[in-house]
């Protein structure tokens, strides 16, 4: 596996102390993976105050800006798939840009945009 992209379901099951998600994050970095974070993902789940276990999991990632390219490929997402919710339209994009895998909470929505687009997906359920 070259990367994986993270959406917000996995940062929340970061802070719920979920052990699979855990894990799978620990396997990563070990294997000097560092997952990307969409900036939008970090924004939906960061709330403030301590969430340690967000901020300890995103010292192993590369949380990306979002830019022009990711914008556009983000509402052409959102047009071929007839949804609004662009942080899965970016999360697909990014994906799709970097060949990566997802770890998601959301795997029917992103596995539709996906399919939407004629791009398949390898989804990793949290």
């Amino acid at each position: 596996m070259r990367t994986i992209v993270y959406d917000t379901g996995a940062l929340l099951a970061a802070e719920r102390r979920d052990p699979d998600f855990l894990a799978l994050h620990d396997e990563l970095t070990a294997a000097h993976i560092r997952p990307i974070v969409p900036v939008v993902v970090l924004a939906q789940a960061w709330r403030g105050g301590p969430q340690h276990q967000i901020s300890r999991v995103l010292k192993g990632c590369d949380v990306l800006p979002d830019d022009q390219r990711t914008g556009r490929a983000a509402g052409v997402a959102c047009g071929a798939s007839g949804t609004s919710d662009v942080v899965d339209a970016i999360v697909v994009s990014t994906a799709v840009q970097y060949q990566a895998a997802v770890v998601t909470s959301d795997p029917d929505d992103l596995a539709h945009i996906a399919d939407s687009l004629g791009v398949k997906l390898r989804l990793f359920n949290v």
